[in-house]
């Protein structure tokens, strides 16, 4: 048996109003992959592979856990969501979110017209599909433990083929996932398994409950 471990990246700049502004982490970021880093190395054996998707938060949560990645790879960089949320405005008349429960009510109803190919954003849904399950297929093996930094929609992606989800479960997947959490998959000759979802071991000491954040 396999096993994947996915990782999603610490906060990231969440007052950006762009991919580019966004894509950066806050202090507060910077110290999750730290404590992530920490605890890993005294709970986790090593890996027999590090990857990383190719974006800025990915690189710095990887370097700040202290697990550089022997590859980087772009099919498991993020869904460019405000692309998404400026064809949900051209095309649907629907407002990017500004509040969290703006994003709750947002977030099903983009992943379904993107599906539904009714908005495109910077790729088609099935391209952001395939990309992610071919870069996976090919990193996780049986007898193999795969350790990948990534984001939260490639995290739901995953959890979609995994559990069969439609893109409505997936968005109320995507919606709680905590930044610098950890998800664990078995990897066997028939499929992928879910053995452990939305995971923060590192920021289970009570005074650091500030430090659990989504956005």
């Amino acid at each position: 048996m396999g096993e994947l471990f996915l990782v999603r990246h610490g906060q990231a700049n969440s007052g950006a109003t762009t991919e580019a502004d966004y894509d950066r982490l806050s202090d507060l970021g910077h110290t999750q992959a730290t404590l992530l880093g920490n605890w890993m190395r005294t709970h986790e054996a090593p890996f027999d592979l590090v990857l990383s998707g190719t974006m800025r938060r990915h690189r710095e949560t990887a370097d700040g856990m202290g697990y550089p990645p022997a590859l980087f790879d772009e099919r498991l960089n993020e869904m460019e969501y405000f692309a998404l949320a400026r064809d949900m405005q051209v095309h649907h008349d629907i407002d990017p979110p500004v509040t969290t429960e703006d994003f709750v009510t947002h977030m099903p109803q983009t992943l379904a017209a993107w599906e539904q190919a009714t908005i495109n954003g910077v790729e088609p849904f099935a391209t952001f599909e395939s990309r992610i399950n071919d870069a996976l297929a090919e990193a996780a093996k049986p007898g193999k433990r795969v350790l990948c930094v990534t984001s939260g929609g490639v995290i739901s992606m995953v959890m979609r083929g995994a559990l069969g989800l439609d893109t409505h479960q997936m968005a109320h997947i995507l919606l709680p996932i905590f930044n610098s959490s950890l998800h664990r998959f078995r990897i066997r000759p028939e499929g992928t398994f879910l053995s452990a979802f939305n995971a923060i071991p590192h920021l289970d000491p009570p005074e650091l409950s500030d430090h659990r954040t989504h956005f």
